[in-house]
């Protein structure tokens, strides 16, 4: 059976496109399956196909060379603990973001929040011309030592949200939205949090554009 999107698939061309439509919707594997008739199990195959596709489309994404720029970092994972919140919360996901004031993100995960882990992405990633807008985290300390001329912070822990220009409500929205679109999974296993990460950052960089025709070319391009 023919398919001009996925090599040695069972599944014709016009099931493919309906599939793909809902996963543009962002159906769930399981809404998807029962929509076209396809067994959850292929469905759930495709779709970390289409992730995997996602997420290397997002690591092709160059530096930000100039104009403004927010970071900031996010916990994901279980419900928090009773007194445990924010950035002493525990056994959680830390990813960190950068937001640039176009409307584009980019998102990676790390370890930690430490200066020493978030340094080599900022320099690898956002150039010294750049306005970098942050918190008052420590993490981000030194950075106009090291070529940051213009770092512009603000401080949450003195109820400082808008200073100005300088605010980090950008990143603060996707955060938002990232979070708001994986519960709908309820719970995404950490195995797979990367795809999910970068899945939704695409959607997110994409939000304007229409998805499903977009999947189509890229798939053209280069199939499954």
């Amino acid at each position: 059976m023919s398919n001009r999107y996925y090599r040695r698939s069972k599944i014709s061309d016009t099931h493919f496109r309906t599939l793909l439509r809902l996963f543009s919707l962002d159906l769930t594997a399981s809404d998807t399956a029962r929509l076209t008739g396809i067994s959850v199990r292929s469905v759930n195959d495709i779709y970390l196909l289409l992730r995997e596709r996602l997420a290397s489309e997002c690591e092709k994404v160059g530096g930000i060379r100039g104009g403004e720029v927010e970071i900031d970092e996010s916990y994901f994972g279980p419900r928090r603990v009773r007194g445990k919140r924010g950035r002493g919360a525990s056994g959680k996901g830390i990813v960190f973001g950068i937001f640039k004031r176009d409307g584009k993100v980019y998102t990676e995960i790390v370890p930690n929040c430490s200066r020493k882990s978030l340094l080599p992405i900022i320099r690898g990633k956002i150039s010294p011309e750049t306005v970098i807008h942050s918190d008052g985290w420590p993490g981000y300390d030194g950075l106009v030592d090291v070529g940051y001329e213009k770092h512009l912070r603000i401080n949450h822990n003195l109820d400082e949200f808008v200073k100005g220009n300088s605010h980090i409500n950008g990143i603060e929205s996707f955060w938002g939205y990232a979070k708001g679109r994986m519960a709908k999974f309820k719970g995404v296993h950490w195995h797979t949090f990367y795809l999910h990460l970068k899945e939704t950052e695409y959607r997110f960089n994409h939000r304007r554009d229409n998805l499903y025709l977009n999947l189509l070319r890229l798939l053209r391009r280069n199939t499954l």
